[in-house]
């Protein structure tokens, strides 16, 4: 159980963003099949989605809740990530370790996650296991209890929980990045809530929340693997046929989020590392520009051959971690470099990050590394499909953001599509001196950081 940042970039899972391309286009297409991708609705407005992989023996599934810590008013932040925990508390027929007995018996893996815009309970198991695999999830979204007594354990587990996010500097950075970046908005509060919030939490409250937002119209039932369809949404009609429809909305802000390009300086003197993170406002998950936005992270800082990890790591030595990413939502997003360093370092970490964002800005890159690029993000999202459960999600999430489904040949023309002219244009969209902004974290002494300094 797990609260997440929404992050694509070339070293992570692309696979929930796009479609199913691999490395070579010509191979592709004579070597992986379509997908067999099907899609169901209940009476009550659940929707059903599979893709059935015939040689597998593997099948995961996971209900979705679109509606993630941003859609939370701002006293019940961490609300979202609150109930999903709960859930593993208790049912109206099991309790805990019941869960955890019956999910080893079946050798299964249950777990969940809180986004910024979505709520995941999933399941892995053998494809003979799906009934009970299927009654064991059901049964855990389905009928929670929210006792007083439960709640009040996990008001501490969960408070322990903040508290070791704040001993991580490499996350509190980017916590702190995040809240100063989206200041004042739903993106920018923590997913965990803070110590004032959950406190307060009650069982009406908790409650509350859970009827408002399990409902069948803002869910999406996913499963891929060794499975048919039909038999398959017949068995989930069996749990989920007599829960009310409720309301369709997830709850979505009604104008996008402003972004703020601050300078923070955050001290703390226990560390013996600088932690950095310089980030733009970037474009929505379903821009169309998105492929331009993803090579060009590759080029940057997706890998161990990108600029930022060969000028600042291999040539100059001034840092072991070294990467950007991208963050995209539903309405907006950001692009954002992180680097760990000396506190006497940094100044030139800062300085050699801001040459090759106006180096991208200035020159169009060259064919050989673009191609580089597009080989390395087709390879990351066929990898990050690999098995059922990445299937699983990029079923989910694709029906969420766009909405439908993508093929190959789609993906990979996308791809293709995109020319160093488009990543240079992007490069001029995105890092524009009056939008960059900054977090720096650590033992800083008298370091400080000028507007000026990050002109590129």
């Amino acid at each position: 159980m797990t609260a997440t940042r929404n992050v694509v970039g070339s070293h992570r899972d692309l696979s929930a963003h796009s479609g199913f391309p691999t490395e070579d286009e010509s191979s592709w297409r004579t070597e992986a099949p379509a997908r067999n991708i099907r899609r169901t609705v209940l009476p009550n407005g659940l929707l059903v989605l599979t893709e059935s992989i015939g040689h597998v023996r593997s099948v995961s599934m996971g209900v979705w809740v679109r509606s993630g810590s941003r859609d939370e008013p701002l006293e019940l932040n961490g609300i979202s990530h609150f109930v999903e925990h709960m859930v593993f508390k208790g049912t109206t027929t099991r309790n805990a370790a019941q869960f955890a007995r019956e999910v080893d018996s079946i050798g299964g893996n249950l777990d969940a996650f809180t986004g910024k815009e979505n709520i995941c309970f999933n399941i892995k198991v053998l494809d003979e296991n799906v009934v009970p695999a299927l009654d064991l999830l059901s049964d855990l979204v389905l009928h929670p209890t929210f006792t007083p007594e439960d709640i009040g354990r996990e008001q501490g587990v969960i408070l322990e929980e903040i508290k070791m996010d704040e001993d991580s500097p490499d996350y509190l950075v980017h916590e702190t990045f995040t809240q100063k970046f989206w200041k004042g908005q739903g993106l920018g509060r923590p997913i965990l809530g803070t110590v004032k919030t959950v406190g307060s939490f009650t069982q009406p409250v908790v409650f509350d929340f859970y009827q408002r937002c399990f409902t069948p119209r803002k869910m999406v039932f996913s499963a891929a693997g060794h499975l048919d369809h039909d038999r398959f949404v017949a068995q989930v009609a069996e749990h989920f046929s007599k829960l009310a429809a409720g309301d369709e909305q997830a709850g979505a802000q009604p104008t996008v989020p402003e972004t703020f390009a601050h300078i923070t300086l955050r001290r703390k003197k226990s560390l013996e590392q600088v932690q950095m993170c310089l980030g733009v406002p970037a474009p929505q998950i379903d821009s169309p520009a998105r492929y331009a936005v993803y090579l060009l992270n590759s080029m940057l800082g997706g890998g161990m051959s990108s600029r930022l990890f060969q000028s600042i790591r291999e040539d100059k030595g001034l840092a072991y971690s070294i990467y950007s990413e991208m963050s995209p939502f539903r309405d907006t997003g950001s692009l954002s470099i992180y680097a760990g360093s000396s506190v006497e370092k940094t100044p030139e970490v800062i300085r050699l990050t801001i040459a090759e964002l106006r180096r991208l800005k200035e020159e169009t890159v060259q064919q050989a590394e673009l191609k580089r690029a597009k080989d390395q993000l087709k390879s990351n999202i066929v990898l990050g499909l690999e098995g059922s459960s990445s299937r699983m999600s990029n079923l989910a999430r694709q029906e969420i953001y766009f909405g439908r489904f993508f093929s190959v040949d789609e993906i990979v023309a996308e791809v293709e599509a995109v020319t160093a002219a488009d990543v240079q244009a992007m490069a001029q969209q995105l890092f524009r001196p009056e939008a960059i902004a900054l977090t720096v974290l650590g033992n800083l002494g008298s370091l400080k950081v000028a507007r000026e300094s990050l002109a590129c």
